[in-house]
């Protein structure tokens, strides 16, 4: 699905976009996976999204503001944020695996 129609309809949906990040990385311990994270805002021509990346899964990416990137994952909406997750393999083979494609370089 591409991400205008996951916006629009705001539920659980497998995206690929592309887009310029617009903001510097953030890390934090994921409360359920107790896996370090990295997050940033990217501004796609359908809107802006925080993609969040467990680290633990796949290595962190040194994304810069204003560096392009293309992104599959699950997009998730709540009452606060829209986020994409699932940006990297699933080792147990339950879930879609998503990436980032940075520079030519695949993480996943």
């Amino acid at each position: 699905m591409n991400l205008a129609t996951a916006l629009a309809a705001g539920h659980r949906a497998e995206v690929d976009f592309s887009g310029t990040v617009a903001s510097t990385p953030r890390f934090f311990f994921g409360t359920r996976t107790r896996c370090e994270h990295e997050a940033f805002v990217v501004r796609a021509p359908q809107g802006s999204v925080d993609v969040i990346d467990n680290v633990g899964l796949a290595p962190p990416i040194k994304v810069q503001p204003g560096d392009w990137v293309a992104v599959r994952g699950e997009f998730v909406q709540d009452s606060h944020e829209a986020i994409v997750h699932w940006t990297h393999h699933d080792p147990t083979h339950r879930h879609v695996d998503g990436f980032i494609r940075f520079h030519g370089q695949t993480y996943a």
